[in-house]
């Protein structure tokens, strides 16, 4: 049995391309991924796609600013906790994603999904006790709950 190969992030191919990848692969990559961690780099640029900055994404995800400013210059991945947040918040951007192209409303053509996980995940959410999800996304239980949490809104549950 061969092991899984990992989904590596190319910038030039974007941000939302390696999203759809992740959000797309076995769960055996996904582990895999959150083994060996996500680059450096691609946590910078997907604070950008989110319209976040980049030092509070770093707060969001537990990885201390320095960190994760030397791993992306060193091309290096960042690991551990720091590295599984960002996985989660790739797997929360795939949902919100889906949520956008499974919406019959005209408005959802053309919406921008990662702006909008950006801009949602810093305001208090009364289901959230009145936290922000954001405060929620750098333990895997936390991603969890904000993944139900967008799915009720999907379901029209969440008012």
């Amino acid at each position: 049995m061969s092991a899984p190969s990992v989904l590596v992030y190319r910038s030039a191919d974007g941000v939302d391309a390696y999203v759809r990848a992740v959000s797309s692969a076995t769960p055996m990559e996904i582990v895999e991924i959150e083994r060996l961690g996500v680059q450096g780099s691609f946590i910078k640029d997907l604070s950008k796609r989110m319209d976040v900055a980049t030092s509070r994404f770093f707060t969001i995800l537990g990885v201390p600013k320095a960190t994760a400013e030397k791993k992306a210059a060193a091309g290096e991945r960042v690991t551990g906790r720091g590295g599984q947040a960002a996985v989660g918040m790739i797997k929360l951007l795939g949902i919100a994603q889906a949520i956008a192209d499974n919406s019959m409303a005209p408005e959802a053509k053309g919406f921008d999904a990662a702006h909008w996980l950006g801009q949602w995940i810093e305001r208090p959410q009364p289901a959230l006790g009145g936290r922000k999800p954001a405060d929620l996304i750098d333990t895997p239980t936390g991603v969890e709950v904000v993944a139900r949490l967008l799915g009720s809104i999907e379901s029209g549950a969440y008012q």
